[in-house]
């Protein structure tokens, strides 16, 4: 199981400073991977709750990198780490201009971008960027398929309901061929066959590992009988983690508790055949400075051995 770590483009923390602090100790512990997420705002009279068991709005999302743009500034401050982002807002995008910002970053880290897409949940933030909320399935199903045209094909064309490319060339493609491997955050049905049939794994996070390997069962199974491989779908977790203390309750999170608790997850993530475990100390309240974050990336490192 490979390891990854959150970059610090979150809080009051973020920097060119703290990037490439993480991601070159990232590279020094032997990590295999670094990872941006998005956030586009911070909604103060939000109309859904976070998606999380208290429904707070943790108050880092009030600082946010862009998460393409530091992924592109640590790829020149790394050489061998994978650069990774959980998750995009796909709906959110226009297909040819994000083809060329994701293929730029694959082109200049020489073939090391990893992409996470979804749908969100706030609809705030689908209001800032103008795009409909009761449609984001639907423009999401349709944005992938003109993403994967635009990286395999020359000349490319496409004509859907919502974007519309005329017959053109596109380049350069991605190093990584046919394209970057695509994970997806799902969760909902419709969301979850969508990754059975077009992604190339399951980005699942805040679900213990046991029920993880459920869902991930029937995940490999609706790809089955779509014609595909199972065993080419990845299994790429995410842990939001945060350290106590005391041990927690049977009720607690995934990677939350004492260092034995989350010792615990991280084994158990490794034993339900996890392709990919990534840490994510920004929602820990004990984290109050880069050098506490730098302080959790070797926990983690330290944990899983």
């Amino acid at each position: 199981m490979r390891l990854g770590f959150v970059l610090p483009h979150i809080g009051p923390w973020a920097g060119p400073d703290a990037l490439a602090q993480v991601a070159s100790r990232a590279e020094e512990l032997g990590f295999d991977s670094v990872w941006t997420t998005e956030r586009l705002l911070f909604p103060l009279e939000p109309s859904a709750p976070y998606p999380v068991a208290d429904g707070v709005i943790p108050e880092v999302y009030k600082t946010t990198l862009d998460a393409l743009d530091s992924l592109t500034f640590v790829a020149g401050q790394t050489s061998r780490i994978n650069l990774g982002v959980s998750v995009l807002n796909l709906p959110w995008y226009n297909p040819p201009l994000l083809a060329r910002r994701l293929t730029t970053i694959d082109v200049l880290s020489k073939g090391r971008l990893r992409v996470g897409f979804g749908i969100g949940w706030s609809p705030e933030e689908y209001k800032a960027v103008g795009s409909a909320w009761n449609v984001r399935g639907k423009r999401f199903a349709e944005a992938l398929q003109a993403l994967k045209t635009i990286w395999t094909t020359d000349p490319v064309e496409f004509h859907g309901e919502f974007f519309d490319i005329p017959r053109s060339v596109i380049g350069p493609k991605p190093v990584q061929k046919p394209h970057p491997p695509i994970y997806m955050a799902a969760y909902t049905p419709p969301a979850l066959e969508r990754v059975a049939r077009d992604s190339n794994g399951w980005n699942p996070v805040g679900i213990p590992p046991a029920a993880v390997a459920q869902m991930f069962e029937g995940i490999k199974e609706t790809a089955r009988q779509a014609g595909r491989d199972p065993s080419e779908l990845e299994l790429v977790m995410r842990a939001n983690v945060e350290l106590t203390d005391s041990a927690l309750g049977d009720d607690r999170g995934p990677f939350c508790g004492t260092t034995e608790q989350i010792a615990a997850d991280i084994a158990a993530t490794k034993g339900i055949g996890a392709t990919q475990l990534f840490f994510d100390p920004s929602f820990d309240p004990a984290v109050r400075s880069l050098d506490d974050y730098v302080g959790r990336m070797e926990l983690c490192a330290s944990l899983a051995k």
